[in-house]
């Protein structure tokens, strides 16, 4: 079975070959100079609490962080949206060891500022079977240091590929959140973290079931 990594870069090199090149310039300037900016550095870390925090799921149903604690420990896993190619690729990789967090008492949680019905619909589209909370704003995402403005010449770029994140994130701010993934343990305190502001660079889900062994192991979950 392919690795997440692998699935990314096989879709890598179809963009390759379907994007003009002045294109692609564009988008990696774009995350470079995101780079450069000190976002990556401010980011909710390993060792931080999680602020309790409430969203409504992919139904509309409301529940705290807490609530979700309360259960076991959690892997929150923060994407950008259901237009994202490399987001669904990888909740589509971690989707497929859910049984392995579950089989550790482990919740896997998504999150994304597109609205719930948008949710759904990425839920829908991927087949996934996960809870998926809907920031709309990027509230959280922001009290985590994760938010950034999407730069100006990158919109009409998404626009040509058919990506309308005003539509899907049901405001016209273009804000949206750095992918990351944290392990938080029962009593909120993040146990392990995954930012990178290159968006094409993900957890290897195979890395959070070793993570949680270690985890375990130790006596922290």
């Amino acid at each position: 079975m392919q690795t997440l990594e692998q699935k990314i870069k096989a879709y890598d090199e179809i963009k390759q070959s379907k994007v003009p090149a002045h294109i692609l310039a564009v988008m990696d300037q774009a995350t470079e100079q995101l780079r450069e900016t000190t976002l990556e550095q401010g980011a909710l870390t390993t060792g931080a609490q999680i602020p309790d925090f409430a969203l409504p799921d992919q139904h509309g149903v409301t529940r705290p962080l807490s609530h979700y604690l309360a259960q076991g420990p959690v892997v929150l896993n923060i994407y950008r949206g259901g237009w994202c190619p490399y987001c669904n690729l990888e909740m589509q990789a971690l989707n497929a060891v859910l049984p392995e967090f579950r089989a550790r008492g482990v919740n896997l949680i998504g999150l994304t500022p597109e609205k719930p019905s948008s949710a759904q619909d990425t839920l829908t589209a991927n087949g996934l079977a996960i809870t998926v909370l809907s920031d709309e704003g990027n509230r959280v995402s922001a009290s985590l240091g994760l938010v950034f403005t999407l730069a100006e010449e990158l919109r009409p770029i998404y626009e040509s590929f058919g990506i309308d994140i005003p539509a899907s994130n049901g405001d016209d701010s273009f804000t949206l959140p750095v992918p990351a993934t944290y392990v938080i343990g029962q009593d909120g305190t993040v146990l392990y973290h995954f930012v990178n502001v290159d968006y094409t660079k993900r957890v290897e889900p195979a890395t959070l079931v070793a993570v949680l062994d270690e985890l375990a192991a130790a006596g922290k979950i």
